[in-house]
């Protein structure tokens, strides 16, 4: 057995020892977590579940191939290829749907490739942006929702251009 798989179970037994010493009833703690989850869920739900609607109307509507069809000139422009704007994208609005076009263009350009290697760069320079903030401003009652999500866009963005110039001088 490799040890790196050791690293869960002995992370577990550790936090069971801690909670012996210090005498923590470890199940009542966990019960006691547990019940705080339910609420959280049932506010988070309605922001998730728009996510999910909107990003599966962006995709099926084929608003997002006229979308990266209008941006692929500027993206170009800067250095990304045209085959990784559709996951630049897909990925702030869906994880699932950015590993599956992430997986597309593996399969299509070869793992080896240059635009594979940008796309491996972007996918993993950048974060579900939309999923987060439904997320994170459904638990806070002050929502500036509109300043996060546009530092966070740019932010991806910045880092799909930096990452994929550095792919190509590498």
């Amino acid at each position: 057995m490799h040890c790196l798989a050791l690293i869960v179970p002995l992370l577990f037994l550790g936090v069971f020892i801690a909670a012996a010493v210090k005498k923590v009833k470890v199940y009542d703690a966990f019960t006691q977590g547990v019940k705080n989850v339910v609420p959280l869920i049932a506010n988070i739900f309605p922001y998730l579940a728009a996510i999910f609607m909107l990003t599966e109307l962006f995709e099926k509507s084929g608003l997002s191939d006229k979308v990266c069809d209008f941006l692929s000139p500027a993206f170009e422009f800067s250095g990304v290829p045209r085959e990784v704007i559709r996951l630049l994208i897909v990925k702030p609005f869906s994880g699932s749907g950015a590993t599956a076009v992430f997986t597309e263009i593996v399969q299509t350009c070869g793992a080896d490739s240059y635009i594979a290697r940008c796309a491996a760069v972007c996918y993993g320079s950048s974060e579900t942006v939309f999923y987060i903030g439904a997320v994170y401003f459904s638990a806070v009652k002050e929502k500036r929702l509109a300043a996060a999500t546009a530092i966070s866009l740019v932010s991806s963005l910045a880092a799909a251009v930096l990452g994929c110039f550095f792919c190509r001088i590498l």
